[in-house]
């Protein structure tokens, strides 16, 4: 049976854990930050996912309770294709609707309709507070797929982020660390080739 034994790949991985002659403070600093890098992006970004999906959920709430439906009639025909479409467009069209406000005031302004609707058709529109027509909010089924969309989408962001930040963090402790290699084979250099010279 050919291959590195699992113990020992598990052993390589874990060296800066286990105490040895080559492990230097920044091994070690860095196996931490290591550890705290991939628990911070992983609850990080879970914790920015779901907070973007309540924030979404909390938009389309307040965009409801700003909004508010109500019947319409068709003052006149609408066109029977949109603009630049074929016969068989099913495609909404722009038509002018009248309706009765809360208060009792009557509205006119421009909703989408199906093509080809006959005046005096009934369609449901919705209004502002000030009495605007506005487009209808997302309904359930669609709230819910952007809301966990939403999260879906910010959480790997917020988690690759904070991993991007602990790379920069690592490579300059890879630096910091040739530094200090650097720094010992220059003390023990010397030793070394004149041990090696004079058993030679």
């Amino acid at each position: 049976m050919t291959g590195t034994p699992p113990t020992t790949v598990t052993g390589v991985r874990l060296w800066r854990w286990r105490r040895n002659p080559i492990r230097r403070h920044s091994d070690v600093v860095e196996a931490w930050i290591v550890l705290l890098i991939w628990a911070v992006a992983f609850l990080g970004g879970v914790l920015a996912g779901v907070v973007a999906a309540q924030a979404m959920d909390s938009a389309f709430a307040a965009r409801r309770d700003q909004v508010h439906s109500m019947s319409a009639v068709l003052t006149d025909e609408a066109a029977k294709t949109p603009p630049g479409g074929s016969g068989n467009d099913t495609s909404q069209v722009w038509a002018i609707v009248r309706w009765t406000d809360t208060d009792g005031s009557v509205h006119t302004g421009l909703a989408k309709v199906f093509p080809g609707a006959p005046a005096g058709s009934r369609v449901i529109v919705w209004a502002d507070r000030a009495g605007r027509i506005v487009s209808p909010p997302p309904s359930g089924a669609e709230a819910t797929l952007e809301v966990v969309l939403t999260g879906a989408l910010v959480a790997p962001l917020a988690g690759a982020t904070v991993w991007a930040g602990g790379r920069l963090i690592r490579e300059r402790l890879l630096v910091r660390r040739l530094a200090e290699w650097d720094q010992e084979w220059k003390r023990i250099g010397p030793e070394w080739r004149n041990r090696s010279g004079g058993k030679g």
